[in-house]
């Protein structure tokens, strides 16, 4: 790599702390590539900003140069020199005539990308000390209200920021790259054994229409309170990990297995609460029965037999309250790291914060939940991983005659809909059938009464177990209805055995 010139010297305060990290000599060096060699700047743009430069006049050469380019002029020092006749900065430096000098080492084109590249990792740490003594600073300031909590997840996004500027920059694939996974997703659908190309939902009927929850994309589960939404994204979240386990014993290759450790981000019930709900079904023992003792020795030893055997799932549940969509961010993306995260559960998305901006009213909701769906949608791509986001629905379904929701029922924000690629609505018609229950009759009366009651059972008999996941938006592939069976007891959803989708 050719050696940097040395324009302004590198000077360390006396007495006084260490100087941020910094190379002034490898930005003019690069600054002076540039202006020889302006097609360098089609690479460099891509990573390197302006306020990358340690020495600000140096970032303001830079973006002068990125303009020039972008109008597809040419950036030397005589077209520079106009944009800088009355810099200050610069004038300290040499005036327009410093421009002149950073081009004076021709070797500095040798090793232009290395220079950015140090320049760029140079500002990550300053980015990076930045954080610490913020971090410091705040933790030994007790002037204000002690909220330690607080200030480690402040901390959190912080560095989460730090990170993500850190990370792969540019998105352009290859046609033989694309191709490639597509390759590899169509062979990861036929090992499968159940044409599941993305994360099993470990309930059939589904996984023939769907294929599975796939990478990046963001499903939202909707329906009115009672239909069950909760329960079914819980089952399928107990699925995808219990498969995970299974094929990690039967030694496939984690990037070719259909299950994934899964996290659950539930605002609206406990942790245990919702271990709660996992147990029953997979117990077989009524959850309120479970939460109240109501049960027998032998109940008792299956609960102890379905605990031992859950103890190893990858299923990961955080139930912080009033969670904003930045620290999800970044609690998702520690547990992508450490646990190799494969699916994320969100319950539900209106319970989330957005990014904290004051003032109420319905047009900031709506904004808000805007910026919740466009999050975890960033999320999902980023991640490359399926975020299935709860969401509540409006009450004009309950003013229809026929209750099944439609896309426009989704609550507070159109851009839900916008941002998801899968809208899924569960509907159960045993739900509002049970409501409707006619007086029960009783000797002697009217033998109307009697015949209306008769009718209520043979529609309870009709609807009674039986759910609809309707697919009213796909991305990949065609809307439709799957049924499915539901034992409210035990909050389990499972396919019905003559009911599968051709």
């Amino acid at each position: 790599m050719a050696e940097p010139i040395r324009l302004i010297p590198t000077q360390t305060p006396e007495g006084g702390p260490p100087a941020l990290p910094h190379n002034v000599e490898a930005e003019a060096a690069l600054l002076g590539a540039l202006m020889i060699d302006n097609r360098l700047a089609e690479d460099v743009q891509l990573k390197l900003r302006s306020d990358h430069f340690f020495e600000p006049a140096h970032g303001r050469i830079y973006e002068a140069i990125l303009k020039l380019v972008d109008r597809n002029m040419i950036a030397n020092p005589v077209t520079l020199r106009p944009m800088f006749e009355g810099d200050a900065a610069l004038k300290e430096l040499g005036g327009p005539a410093y421009l002149a000098q950073l081009t004076g080492s021709g070797a500095a084109l040798i090793g232009a990308r290395d220079f950015a590249e140090q320049v760029y990792d140079l500002a990550l740490l300053r980015a990076l000390i930045g954080v610490g003594r913020e971090m410091v600073e705040k933790a030994v300031d007790t002037s204000e209200s002690v909220d330690p909590k607080g200030q480690i997840e402040a901390a959190e996004v912080a560095l989460y920021r730090v990170a993500e500027e850190g990370g792969e920059q540019g998105g352009v694939k290859t046609f033989a790259q694309a191709t490639k996974l597509a390759v590899e997703m169509a062979e990861r659908a036929l090992n499968s054994g159940g044409h599941v190309s993305g994360v099993t939902t470990g309930l059939e009927s589904i996984n023939s229409r769907l294929g599975g929850m796939h990478p990046s994309d963001l499903v939202i589960l909707a329906g009115r309170p009672g239909m069950g939404k909760s329960s079914l994204a819980t089952n399928i979240a107990f699925n995808a990990a219990q498969r995970y386990v299974r094929d990690m014993e039967d030694g496939i290759d984690p990037a070719k297995s259909v299950g994934a450790p899964v996290a659950i981000f539930n605002l609206e019930m406990s942790a245990d609460q919702l271990a709660t709900r996992i147990l029953a079904e997979q117990s077989g023992i009524s959850s309120q029965d479970l939460r109240m003792g109501k049960i027998s020795q032998q109940e008792f030893r299956n609960l102890a037999r379905a605990s031992a055997d859950l103890q190893n799932l990858p299923l990961y549940i955080d139930d912080t309250p009033a969670l904003t969509i930045a620290a999800l961010r970044t609690r998702a993306r520690r547990l992508k790291r450490q646990r190799g995260l494969g699916m994320i559960i969100v319950d539900y998305l209106q319970l989330l914060n957005g990014g904290g901006r004051s003032g109420g009213g319905e047009q900031n909701r709506v904004q808000e939940i805007s910026e919740i769906s466009r999050g975890l949608k960033q999320l999902a791509k980023e991640l490359n991983v399926p975020v299935i986001a709860l969401s509540q629905l409006s009450r004009a379904v309950e003013q229809r005659e026929d209750k099944r929701p439609q896309l426009s029922d989704l609550r507070e924000s159109g851009s839900i809909e916008q941002d998801a690629d899968m809208v899924l609505f569960i509907y159960r018609d045993e739900y509002y059938v049970q409501s409707r229950e006619p007086k029960k009759p009783a000797e002697g009366d009217d033998p109307k009464i009697f015949e209306a009651h008769d009718e209520w059972m043979r529609e309870m008999e009709r609807a009674y177990g039986i759910s609809e996941l309707i697919i009213a938006k796909q991305r990949h592939g065609a809307t439709g209805k799957v049924r499915l069976k539901f034992e409210s007891r035990i909050t389990k959803f499972s396919d019905l055995a003559d009911d599968y989708p051709r």
